[in-house]
């Protein structure tokens, strides 16, 4: 039997005469872990969309050969019969049916069209014991964090026979404990000849885990690398995936400070459920004109919801504290308030909260302003239009037009909807929350530029990030946040990793 599982041949897909596949071909060889990487709308997950079958075969250019054999899926039930799986980034689990109800869902075991509960559950339960999930197969998925979620949908696939295993993004709602135990599995599984492909922005996370890396750039393959032989560096990576050296990942930047815009003291945030938590304690930061104020904290510090709660009261209860601009106290109780003051808040969850995935680009840049564009509490259309195809043009937001609609831009052009909704707001004061969260290399450069155009605009900027080397990077001040609590305040000069996270993990007294 030949080495090679999977050969894809000069795919061609195109949606509404815009060719998002151009001639792409991949080998994958059997037992491998195969890492697809690239930029956002390069054309990695349709290819995979190709494979298992959501495009079925007609619908695109090219051939695939499966173990050999000529493969023509007409949907996903074919490529899964097969043993191909995919996994998509957005979790396809029924949050109030069970971990084993998810598991067999659609293939269930039954005797004469009778569910077997009994051997539903053991079997569950044996599958989750593979993949090293100590649940009970009877817990609602609901009540599982993401990590965990993940694991079931392994579980899942693993139920089908599974011979080869797309994972789309696996780790990119994942915290650094579920991301490695994530990796550790897909060990395991190669060490039991499954066959993956996972797709990751994640580029360490790619040379720990992969034997091969493809690069797709712009719907084509750009090169093929083995990752054991030293030529798959971050540097090639990156400068394959983004069509130039990015000799630094952050643009360059001349701060010039003026005077505090914002300041907030003794902000305290109860828990909205268990109001007797105390989620924010007692903070207290501020922030300048042209100023980038990075905030740094391990995931639950309660740097969201300080930002929430800043934002005209989006979370928590009990909330107390005075908030000041231009040296005068303001009022934030609503969302509305917090806009006429000032503020604007990118969320952390753009595809929840920060958009409307069935609007088009018009619509969405417009939202959070339309009383700019109204005339006797009329919208103006016409005006509507050329002001989200201005910021279009400004953003670099690849879309056809602004017709478009946002939820099938890529993550990085979303992004870029999300800050033109803000910044047509006319804020002062703009609180960026995990701005570049699923967004490859050379998007967040874009965001980088973008960023650092509205400090020198002589906006207070204050971004909120998991990633320590973008806060460092970013900002001119950084505020360490640990169980609610800012621990400390580190200069950009100071800022190291190791500096923060030593403040980051100081917790209470």
């Amino acid at each position: 039997m030949s080495d090679l599982i999977l050969q894809m041949v000069d795919i061609s897909k195109d949606f509404s005469g815009v060719r998002a596949l151009d001639g792409v071909s991949i080998d994958v060889r059997r037992g491998e872990v195969h890492a697809i990487c690239g930029e956002n709308g390069a054309g990695k997950s349709t290819l995979m969309k190709v494979l298992s079958g959501v495009y079925p075969t007609g619908s695109f250019g090219g051939s695939i050969q499966f173990e050999g054999e000529a493969a023509e899926f007409r949907s996903i039930n074919d490529s899964e019969a097969l043993g191909i799986v995919i996994i998509h980034q957005e979790l396809a689990l029924s949050p109030y049916l069970s971990v084993a109800e998810n598991i067999f869902l659609g293939n269930e075991i039954s005797t004469r069209g009778v569910v077997d509960w009994n051997k539903t559950n053991s079997e569950a339960q044996a599958l989750l014991k593979r993949v090293g999930l100590n649940e009970n197969p009877a817990t609602k998925v609901f009540e599982l964090g993401v990590g965990k979620q993940q694991l079931v949908e392994i579980a899942k696939a693993l139920s089908k026979r599974v011979k080869l295993l797309i994972l789309d993004e696996p780790t990119a709602a994942l915290n650094d404990e579920d991301s490695s135990h994530l990796l550790d599995l897909l060990d395991q599984l190669r060490l039991e000849g499954i066959t993956c492909i996972i797709i990751s922005h994640k580029l360490k996370e790619i040379r720990r885990i992969a034997d091969t890396v493809t690069i797709i750039r712009d719907g084509k393959t750009i090169e093929t690398l083995d990752a054991h032989s030293g030529e798959a560096t971050e540097a090639r990576i990156i400068r394959a995936m983004v069509g130039r050296d990015l000799n630094s990942m952050f643009p360059p930047r001349e701060p010039n400070i003026g005077e505090e815009i914002f300041r907030v003291e003794a902000w305290t945030v109860h828990h909205p459920v268990d109001t007797s938590r105390v989620v924010v304690d007692n903070a207290s930061f501020s922030v300048r004109a042209g100023e980038i104020v990075g905030f740094a904290g391990l995931m639950g510090a309660g740097r969201t919801e300080l930002a929430m709660s800043i934002f005209g009261r989006s979370y928590g209860t009990n909330i107390s504290g005075s908030a000041f601009k231009n040296g005068k106290e303001i009022q934030l109780r609503t969302v509305d308030e917090a806009i006429r003051n000032g503020l604007a808040y990118a969320t952390e969850d753009r595809k929840r909260y920060g958009l409307n995935l069935i609007g088009d680009i018009t619509v969405n840049v417009s939202a959070a302003a339309l009383a700019r564009l109204a005339r006797f509490g009329v919208v103006d259309r016409f005006r509507e239009y050329k002001v989200a195809d201005s910021y279009r043009h400004k953003m670099n937001i690849k879309a056809s037009s602004v017709t478009a609609v946002t939820g099938k831009l890529s993550g990085g052009n979303q992004q870029k909807v999300v800050l033109s909704k803000w910044i047509f707001s006319g804020p002062d004061i703009l609180i960026l929350d995990e701005p570049t969260r699923g967004i490859d290399v050379g998007a967040k450069y874009e965001i980088y530029g973008i960023i650092n155009e509205l400090a020198a605009q002589g906006k207070a900027v204050i971004v909120i990030s998991s990633e320590l080397p973008e806060v460092i990077g970013l900002s001119d001040r950084i505020y360490a946040i640990s169980e609610g609590r800012i621990t400390g305040e580190v200069a950009r000069e100071d800022a190291t990793q190791e500096t923060l996270m030593h403040y980051m993990t100081a917790g209470r007294n």
